[in-house]
């Protein structure tokens, strides 16, 4: 509506112009003999009569108005150029009686014909005809003509169309956050689906098979009629549906305060400004774009964690999940970020996705095959789906920043390749074969073409070009539904595997490897969205690691599987709810991690730190055999996180909440880097959530 007052109030500014510049108005049959003066009201007394005696009345017993911009060509025919009305209803007959009326000769300009743009105002309902000649100027204004000949192309593609949400039913990725997940994950676990929940982000359109998101959205919307209520509680910023085409356009907020009351920090807050951008072109293309400006401090443990991992050059973190940050005042940082994609579906077999963002692989809460716990980073990702299978093929352009792979300030590319086949075996059992290539830009090598075959074997490439060229890992991931509310899950991860040494039972170093074990409880104790979740990770030593330091299981010195890295073992349990727009969620995480004696330039490297090689003469490996998890000096993690909230718009997934996350770090040895410590941090906030940001480290 606010939209057709500004046309009109343009058109009224414009109508002596317009009444100059139009030599001869178009004329209906019956008024070509009346003079010239009286055109006009003979043009609109006829339009006014054909919806009075077709349109259907029964539509026109309330109080409304319909509001038309319309327009003449140089043959005649009418056209809608848009239409605003109180229903769906309303603009159909609208639509149908403007198809009813009969061709008129054309305006004129210098003796030739010209289109012409008009308004027109129905009031119903209608009114008798001795009141209706009284408001017939109030309800036509002829607007200036455009230029001769011109055709109404460009009109007709402001002609918009209500905007009925359809990112429901397309290939459009869902941003792959634990919270909007949890919504519809229960119905993709149900017992006989041909679905695969292992590839992550979801599309729209695999879910919607499953789970009513229109169902949902109608049952969290608010009674809201005004245009700010309506944006604030329920919908997008901006929505905009075409003839073919739609896009959305919201902004990002991620404004949050609080304390680690075991800190000598004043407080900790992020500050987040940005926008979202998604659409689709056709019925094939999607595509979506996220662009945030942040700044940022955190409780004492995260700020060192990011200051530990931080690049080569000089800035002082890696902020985790999110990239390097610069220094923002004296104790914070500024980190900007931005994810985005274009993903073409081809068919219900075979979509392909280009895109800057992250990945994950596995059903559980963790993932030790591909996390997407890292910064984002480039990468081409093609999905081929048939029958009971799925398999990705996902190639990805990664960086390494630590000092010893920098050179001129400049640092070092390196790149991956992932295999994943996703089998039902049958209607309760899934099984996944999972394979993965890490290689770096030496001796020119660039992007290797041995690796782009998607159904290659990775490792026998990888020995073929030299045995320490790249990093292999191979994996095998499992699920099975017990029913339609309780499955279980699982993963295998193998880096290096010594047949001799396994049959030995020496405990070689060389035995890389780890697995998962969860399980998952949908509706528990048949509570509607009560959904419940156990999951133990543990990763050997060494693990992630490589000979050659460049071609280590991470991107900007964080790790592309497991947060923690390598030698560790965790438990964690989660419950989430939901009410309505309420949710709450509880987490408990408590692990042995087994960290390096950094005492002095030599240390024994334990197996922990990933970006060591485990053939360096500097940092020798601790031991050949009786390598078990959690050696080294050996630390206690136990944290807890409860957060509790309310969404206040369901369309954005702007979220009102407030969180407590209590950390106890407790090593057997203290030293300059690993040392014992609580931490008690509380924040409340309002944030648009669109990804994963982990602080459980």
């Amino acid at each position: 509506m606010r939209k057709i007052i500004v046309v009109l109030t343009l058109l009224s500014a414009a109508f002596s112009w317009a009444q100059n510049s139009i030599e001869k108005l178009p004329k209906f049959e019956n008024c070509i003999s009346v003079p010239e003066n009286e055109a006009e009201s003979c043009f609109n007394a006829t339009i006014h009569d054909i919806f009075r005696s077709n349109f259907n009345k029964e539509l026109t017993q309330e109080k409304t108005a319909v509001i038309a911009l319309f327009a003449v060509d140089t043959l005649g025919n009418f056209s809608v150029l848009y239409l605003d009305a109180k229903n769906d209803e309303i603009k159909n007959e609208t639509e149908r009686i403007f198809k009813l009326l009969p061709k008129v000769s054309p305006a004129t300009y210098n003796g030739k014909p010209v289109l012409a743009k008009y308004s027109l105002r129905l009031n119903f309902p209608f009114l008798d005809e001795d009141q209706k000649s009284k408001l017939d100027e109030d309800k036509y204004r002829t607007e200036k003509v455009l230029a001769k000949n011109e055709i109404i192309e460009y009109e007709n593609e402001s002609n918009y169309k209500e905007f009925k949400n359809p990112q429901f039913s397309s290939g459009l990725n869902i941003p792959f956050n634990t919270l909007i997940y949890d919504q519809f994950e229960g119905f993709l676990n149900q017992v006989g689906t041909n679905n695969h929940t292992s590839v992550k982000p979801y599309s729209f359109q695999e879910v919607a098979k499953y789970y009513d998101f229109q169902k949902n959205y109608e049952a969290l919307s608010k009674n809201k009629t005004s245009w700010w209520g309506r944006k604030i509680w329920n919908e997008n910023l901006l929505a905009i549906q075409g003839e073919g085409y739609w896009f959305v356009f919201n902004p990002i907020v991620d404004f949050r305060g609080g304390k680690d009351f075991e800190s000598e920090i004043k407080n900790t807050f992020v500050n987040t400004r940005g926008f979202n951008i998604y659409g689709g072109l056709g019925k094939n293309v999607t595509f979506t774009t996220s662009i945030y400006e942040s700044q940022g401090r955190f409780a004492d443990y995260y700020n060192a964690y990011a200051e530990s991992i931080k690049p080569s050059g000089g800035n002082p973190a890696v902020i985790p999940g999110v990239g390097i940050a610069k220094r923002f005042r004296t104790d914070a940082y500024d980190m900007p970020m931005a994810e985005a994609n274009i993903k073409f579906t081809a068919s219900k077999f075979f979509d392909a996705t280009l895109g800057y963002g992250r990945n994950f692989i596995g059903d559980g809460y963790r993932s030790i095959l591909q996390g997407d716990a890292t910064s984002p980073y480039p990468y081409i990702k093609f999905n081929t789906t048939f029958w009971k299978i799925k398999y990705t093929n996902t190639y990805m352009f990664l960086r390494d920043v630590t000092p010893i792979n920098t050179a001129e300030d400049t640092y070092a590319s390196k790149y991956m390749a992932n295999h994943y086949l996703s089998y039902n075996v049958t209607k309760r059992w899934n099984l996944g074969l999972f394979e993965s290539v890490v290689w770096s830009n030496s001796n020119g090598r660039g992007f290797d073409p041995n690796f782009i075959n998607p159904i290659i074997f990775y490792r026998a490439v990888e020995f073929a070009s030299s045995p320490k060229s790249g990093n292999a890992l191979l994996g095998l991931t499992s699920k099975f539904k017990f029913n339609s509310q309780i499955s279980a899950y699982g993963q295998f991860l193998i880096d290096e595997f010594s047949v001799g040494d396994v049959s030995k039972g020496n405990k070689s170093w060389k035995n890389k490897f780890g697995y998962q074990i969860g399980a998952k409880y949908f509706n528990a104790f048949n509570i509607t969205n009560l959904n419940l979740q156990v999951e133990c990770n543990i990763v050997r030593p060494y693990v992630y690691s490589h000979s050659n330091t460049l071609t280590n299981y991470a991107h900007n010195n964080q790790s592309m599987g497991h947060p923690w890295g390598s030698n560790f073992r965790e438990i964690i349990g989660i419950a989430r709810y939901r009410t309505g727009r309420y949710y709450a969620e509880a987490k408990m995480i408590y692990g042995k991690r087994g960290f390096d004696l950094i005492d002095n330039a030599n240390y024994a490297n334990t197996g922990s730190n990933i970006f060591l090689s485990y053939e360096d003469e500097n940092h020798p490996r601790s031991a050949d055999e009786g390598v078990v998890v959690g050696q080294g000096n050996t630390t206690t993690v136990l944290i807890g996180d409860l957060k509790a909230g309310f969404i206040l718009n369901p369309t954005t997934n702007m979220r009102i909440y407030g969180n407590i996350i209590y950390r106890n770090f407790d090593p057997m040895i203290n030293t300059v880097s690993t040392f014992k410590n609580t931490t008690t941090w509380f924040s409340i906030g309002l944030s648009t959530d669109l990804f994963n940001w982990y602080f459980d480290y």
